[in-house]
């Protein structure tokens, strides 16, 4: 403990400052840090890392010297600290991260991660974030690759996660390391996309996820959690599976079960709640995490987050949607859930967007209507195609001779406009062509897809 407050005396500025004094102080270190950067090459790296070694063997040292005693090693502990601040200044200069690997550096400053002072592991974190910030490697492709293969090669991702397990939420200091820990991971993604499936095979960050999105309470770190889980389903069916298997569908339907009959409070858990539900609908590819979603009532969830109408509306249309493409058994548990009339009210346009769309959203009500009818007429589309036969047809059939074929009408509304668009975007691309912009039938067929064609199919 002691070392710990050290430490993080260390990290505030004394307050007895005048103002003035401190306006003065901060204009010479901005002036200082800049003519740092200014000097940054590969003399001062190798100056930096070498005092670097220093303090840490002489931590190493002092720690194997007097185990029991924090008070003979704690200095030794603030030093390091100091030496892992400087190392932060390599930031500014991404292009010496090659030599930075050369001088053997990045085994030493990740086996700090296993520090038995948490603080020093934190600062370790911060350094790393920082090396890996996606506005320092912009543009540094190259220097950017090298430190990355270096840090994955050197056992970053293990280290970052077991030292995730040890940290805590109660803790300012640590619920900021938590952040970071998880913002490396997205950086190292961004740089080396095949990380997603690294760290999922080789920790167990996917399970300290789970466990993140599971609590009630939000916070900025529940918020990521959602946001990593996202991205590391996103592109890996390895990944939708894996999470399948640790019944993930179940904890993702019991995190959005939360907001089934609530809005969000704030905008930051409103795109939380969007993250889960791309968790959800990544997790839904794989056609084991179709069952397991039927398994879990994930189709009764999803009606019911319908018919209160909040803002989970059109996300639990999208999940639904997802849920029954190319999935018979999905299409099967909707009808007999009841599911047909909630349908069919949206696809009729009867709830009202003002109910349930947020205020942030209400300059994209346009946009977000569009969306919600292309997930509808996609939803009914599976429908037809898994329902082939019996009672169940029957009633899918009879949904739309009701009230003198008002949904034939609809549905003939809905051909008419955006049969309509399709063929003004196919007119719009043929006179580009005369206008000599090369565009390869992929491209064109991409641009009616997106202009309504998918829709119409």
């Amino acid at each position: 403990m002691e070392v710990s407050n050290a430490l993080k005396r260390k990290r505030y500025d004394d307050d007895n400052h005048t103002e003035a004094e401190v306006d003065l102080s901060l204009l010479e270190a901005v002036e200082k840090s800049q003519n740092t950067v200014e000097l940054l090459d590969l003399r001062t790296l190798k100056k930096l890392v070498l005092s670097f070694e220093r303090r840490l063997k002489e931590n190493i040292e002092a720690r194997l010297k007097y185990p029991d005693q924090p008070e003979r090693f704690a200095d030794s502990e603030v030093e390091l600290h100091e030496e892992l601040e400087k190392l932060k200044i390599l930031a500014g200069a991404p292009e010496l991260y090659p030599e930075l690997v050369n001088l053997n550096a990045i085994p030493s400053i990740l086996n700090l991660l296993s520090h038995d002072n948490t603080d020093i592991a934190i600062d370790v974190v911060h350094l790393l974030e920082d090396l890996t910030d996606e506005d320092v490697l912009e543009d540094n492709d190259e220097p950017a690759r090298i430190l990355v293969d270096s840090l994955i090669e050197n056992n970053v991702l293990e280290l970052l996660v077991q030292n995730l397990q040890r940290l805590s939420d109660k803790d300012p200091d640590e619920m900021s390391a938590i952040y970071n820990t998880l913002a490396s991971i997205e950086n190292m993604i961004e740089v080396k996309p095949t990380v997603a499936e690294l760290v999922c095979e080789r920790t167990k960050l996917l399970r300290w996820l789970l466990g993140k999105i599971k609590v009630r309470e939000f916070d900025s770190n529940k918020q990521y959690a959602s946001e990593i889980l996202a991205i590391l389903l996103q592109n890996s069916t390895a990944n939708q599976k894996r999470l399948g298997q640790m019944n993930g569908v179940d904890v993702v339907l019991q995190a959005v079960a939360m907001y089934k009959s609530k809005d969000p409070k704030t905008s930051d858990e409103e795109e939380m709640l969007e993250n889960l539900f791309d968790c959800l609908c990544c997790l839904l590819m794989p056609l084991e995490n179709k069952e397991r979603f039927v398994k879990a009532e994930g189709v009764e969830l999803m009606i019911i987050i319908m018919k209160q109408k909040k803002s989970a509306y059109a996300s639990a249309i999208r999940a639904l949607d997802f849920s029954m493409t190319k999935y018979p058994p999905a299409c099967e548990r909707f009808v007999d859930v009841l599911g047909l009339k909630t349908a069919f009210a949206a696809f009729m346009g009867k709830a009202s967007i003002s109910l349930f769309i947020s205020i942030s959203k209400k300059n994209k009500k346009e946009r977000y209507q569009e969306e919600l009818e292309e997930r509808l007429v996609s939803l009914i589309a599976s429908l037809f195609g898994g329902i082939l036969r019996g009672s169940r047809k029957e009633r899918l059939l009879s949904k739309f001779v009701e009230n003198e074929c008002e949904k034939i009408d609809r549905l003939m509304e809905l051909y008419i406009r955006y049969s309509d668009r399709v063929t003004a975007e196919t007119q719009r691309l043929e006179q580009l062509e005369l206008d000599d912009l090369e565009m390869d039938e992929e491209e064109k067929y991409n641009r009616k897809l997106e202009s309504g064609l998918y829709t119409l199919q």
